[in-house]
């Protein structure tokens, strides 16, 4: 059984005033920024096996920065020296390259969704080791929690071949407070003010981030991700909840009260009364519009018999006509968000995390098309709107990239399962 700290007072019931993001205040302090050994970290990741020279020269470190830091990582495990050598034969002392080093260490993540809850544990290089998704069976979040990290053991025992886990990440949607460690209100889920990271941690033991889905995927596409995604992107996420993330400059903006991405009230929908009624009282938002509980709605009107949202779209995949125009209909009120957020941020892509614009080409077109005839500043759509780099997995990728872009930021920072630094 896991032990975990007695009931919390602001793990109650949702009070019905919705909270606002204004409410919260902005923390103080000076903005963050990633030290130079993630820098250097991030690029073994990205080119390895690579030089140390090379390095210091795609980075604009110093050479002997470059050597210290890698030291520091060969000492903690992070990288290895490969065995081939770098540069001509014979000419002057041979360069080592340095690789990240997938055989000792892991990652874990849990991804926490409306119906779901999904565990996965990750290598250095972002591959995934491990998935495990299970429904949850009520949505308390101690009970929750609890059974994540009663999960993980057993996860890890069956597939971490002996690497040790460094770190736990933890994605949901909605808004989260990644300093604090909190999600701060899921109104799908019911939780409030959850400290999701001091339960975990001390459930676990490990180090525990918390961060959004959006947030984390967006971090994803920057470490793992194809090249278009990785300098400026936009990332909408359109699954049971609806937000956003947008990444530049190697960074991701949460916002002075981690609220930024709240895209779910945006207005997109036919006017009343085809439009679907809204929480917020407005009908048409686009969460309330494409959210996978309106397209199982939608479904069950047309006479399908769909339990839940991916019985609709193994339909889709198959080619049942009616599902695939649910999600053409889909594609089209996203494509009109995605061209908001064109016009509005004007980043080098925008990436939709959505099962139709990642698995039928037809709704990518459809999307693209409305781009197209909608935003004001793009004027290539196939370049500008792309799927995700992880269809298929998006999920436990999100948990993960949460830990391993904490690692990746700060890889000289504290983590007790590896070697300490002077």
């Amino acid at each position: 059984m896991v032990a975990l700290p007695p009931e919390r007072r602001d793990t109650a019931p949702l009070p019905p005033t919705p909270l606002r993001r204004a409410d919260a205040r902005p923390p103080a302090g000076p903005p963050r920024r990633q030290p130079a050994a993630g820098v250097v970290l991030g690029a073994i990741l990205d080119h390895g096996p690579v030089a140390r020279s090379t390095v210091a020269r795609l980075t604009g470190l110093s050479p002997a920065a470059v050597s210290g830091h890698s030291a520091q990582f060969l000492a903690r495990g992070l990288v290895r020296e490969s065995p081939e050598t770098a540069g001509p034969r014979g000419l002057g002392r041979p360069h080592i390259p340095l690789e990240i080093d997938t055989s000792r260490h892991l990652v874990a993540g849990a991804h926490i969704a409306v119906a779901h809850s999904t565990l996965a544990l990750m290598d250095l290089r972002g591959r995934l080791a491990a998935v495990e998704r299970r429904p949850h069976t009520g949505t308390d979040p101690q009970q929750v929690l609890a059974g994540l990290a009663a999960r993980l053991p057993r996860l890890v025992a069956a597939h971490a071949q002996g690497r040790t886990v460094l770190g736990l990440g933890v994605a949901t949607g909605q808004w989260v407070d990644p300093d604090a460690g909190v999600i701060v209100d899921h109104p799908r889920l019911g939780w409030r003010d959850v400290a999701a990271r001091e339960v975990l941690a001390a459930a676990t033991g490990l180090p525990v981030h918390v961060d959004s889905h959006s947030r984390a995927l967006a971090r994803a596409e920057q470490l793992l991700g194809a090249v278009a995604t990785r300098k400026s992107a936009v990332l909408l996420f359109v699954g049971a909840v609806v937000d956003a993330a947008f990444a530049t400059s190697g960074g991701v903006h949460r916002g002075p009260r981690s609220g930024a991405g709240s895209v779910a009230h945006l207005p997109v929908g036919p006017g009343a009364p085809e439009a679907e009624p809204c929480t917020c009282g407005t009908p048409g938002c686009l969460q309330s519009e494409v959210s996978e509980p309106a397209l199982v709605r939608r479904a069950v009107q047309r006479g399908l018999d769909v339990p839940d949202f991916r019985a609709l779209l193994d339909l889709a995949l198959a080619g049942e006509p009616r599902a695939v125009d649910l999600f053409r209909r889909r594609a089209l009120l996203v494509g009109r968000a995605v061209a908001l957020l064109l016009d509005m941020f004007d980043p080098e892509v925008v990436v939709v995390v959505e099962p139709g614009a990642g698995r039928l080409p037809e709704c990518l077109g459809v999307l693209r098309s409305e781009v197209a005839a909608r935003s004001w500043v793009c004027d290539d759509p196939e370049r500008a709107v792309v799927p995700s780099s992880f269809t298929g997995s998006v999920l436990p990728v999100a948990g993960a990239a949460v830990a391993l872009g904490a690692l990746y930021a700060d890889p000289l920072g504290p983590w007790p399962a590896l070697p300490a630094v002077c």
